[in-house]
């Protein structure tokens, strides 16, 4: 591979193959490369939203206490050397050019032996974790892809395990019901390790509190053994009081949103266990780490052109449930202008009845993906709400078009597909 735009035509190509179950092809590569997997500590989070917050966080905090820090996140927003971070800097193109050469003819010599070749998610997981390896990294925070059980990421061996919480997304690969896909995401959970979970829903509890107690894993429980007690929210922060057994810390949250609260709860109840495993960590350090988290595209809110626009990747049902809740008792609008683009095989019809009612006037448009299939039917769903509603096919043409319908005081909501905000926060 010559080149930045060679290694990433490479892995482009890949994606023809979508995502397939099982692990044997990840475990084939890794076992080549010689298990790079095996050589640092890492955090394993799963989970059906917030699993991404969770992660920059944890590593945030570790990185503020002199830790060298990788982290495995997608989607990425930016660039997709944005994957693979250590200390919060993308992978280099070298590097990443480098690695991704050697694994290519490793993958060559399977294919001439008769092995599958692997997918796009699992070559960018075998890159990260020889990356990670290469660099000596402290603590990797990996970052769950799709589902748990059966994704590529599960082949390391965590300290600890982070089930954020559970609920319907991605039905066709991981169950029609929360219990089979609570079944799914419990597949991260390994011999010994302790489970944090935020998950209050007492069939899916019972579904993590079961397997946990099958391979002999202490749980810590949102509610339970650690809570976040809301205090208040405004545009630019959530501060909540952050308990366990053990402390109670004020925390101001860089990142807006009551769930936000979950999210910042299960990453400081993380650090106190790996604090407690007898690694050097302050808790009041840790708290104070949390006002300086960066993650676009979450209730972030921007400028353009002298306009506020609010970007959020609410991309299924409960993502859509926690935008209604802030545009209720965060925000201060006159009205809102609605940009949205949702993929396909998402609960459409549901999410809009969250979102419509704030949409004064409407955009649907179509994200970069060959899931977004009939974009247009969106607006179907929008009629009994709104009576502007604009369908606009190209992302940049549709947030022009919603930045002109803004007047004083109003704010132009862009929510909906990850894929979507990759193209707008480029304008940015």
């Amino acid at each position: 591979m010559k080149n930045f735009k060679e290694a990433n035509q490479y892995l482009e190509d890949l994606n023809k193959f979508g995502w397939k179950p099982g692990l044997e092809r990840i475990k084939k590569l890794l076992e080549k490369l010689g298990n790079p997997e095996n050589t640092f500590k890492s955090i394993h989070v799963g989970g059906t939203n917030g699993k991404g917050s969770v992660t920059v966080t944890i590593s945030k905090v570790l990185e503020e206490q002199g830790y060298k820090v990788g982290k495995f996140i997608s989607p990425e927003i930016y660039n997709v050397r944005e994957r693979i971070q250590i200390d919060s800097q993308w992978i280099p193109e070298a590097k990443m050019i480098e690695i991704l050469s050697r694994i290519s003819i490793i993958i060559n010599e399977l294919k001439k032996n008769g092995y599958e070749e692997p997918t796009n998610f699992e070559v960018w997981t075998a890159m990260c974790f020889q990356y990670f390896s290469e660099e000596k990294i402290d603590f990797g925070v990996i970052e769950v892809g799709l589902g748990g059980e059966i994704d590529s990421t599960n082949v390391i061996k965590p300290l600890l395990s982070i089930i954020t919480n559970v609920s319907i997304d991605h039905k066709d690969y991981l169950g029609d019901t929360e219990v089979e896909i609570a079944k799914v995401k419990s597949g991260i959970i390994k011999n010994g390790s302790p489970v944090i979970t935020g998950s209050t829903n007492k069939d899916v509890l019972d579904i993590i509190e079961k397997k946990s107690k099958e391979l002999g894993c202490l749980i810590y429980r949102f509610g339970l053994e650690f809570d976040g007690l809301e205090k208040k929210h405004d545009e630019n922060l959530s501060n909540f009081t952050f308990q366990n057994k053990e402390y109670e810390l004020d925390v101001n949250y860089s990142l807006v949103g009551h769930h936000q609260i979950l999210n910042g709860s299960i990453a400081l109840e993380a650090i106190y266990i790996l604090k407690k495993m007898g690694f050097d960590l302050n808790m009041v350090k840790a708290a104070n780490s949390l006002s300086r988290v960066k993650w676009a595209g979450r209730l972030e809110m921007l400028n353009y052109k002298g306009n506020r626009v609010l970007l959020d990747a609410a991309h299924n049902l409960e993502g859509a449930k926690n935008l209604a809740l802030a545009l209720t008792d965060i925000y201060n609008y006159r009205k809102v202008v609605l940009m949205v683009g949702i993929l396909a095989d998402k609960e459409r019809q549901k999410m809009i009845d969250y979102l419509g009612p704030f949409g004064d006037k409407v955009i649907v448009t179509k994200p970069n993906s060959p899931r977004a299939d009939d974009f247009r039917k969106v607006a179907e769903y929008f009629k009994d709400y709104s009576k502007e509603i604009y369908i606009i096919e190209d992302v940049k043409e549709a947030m022009e078009k919603g930045i002109s319908l803004l007047k004083k005081d109003d704010i132009l909501c862009i929510t909906g597909s990850i894929y979507m905000l990759q193209e707008i926060r480029g304008l940015f």
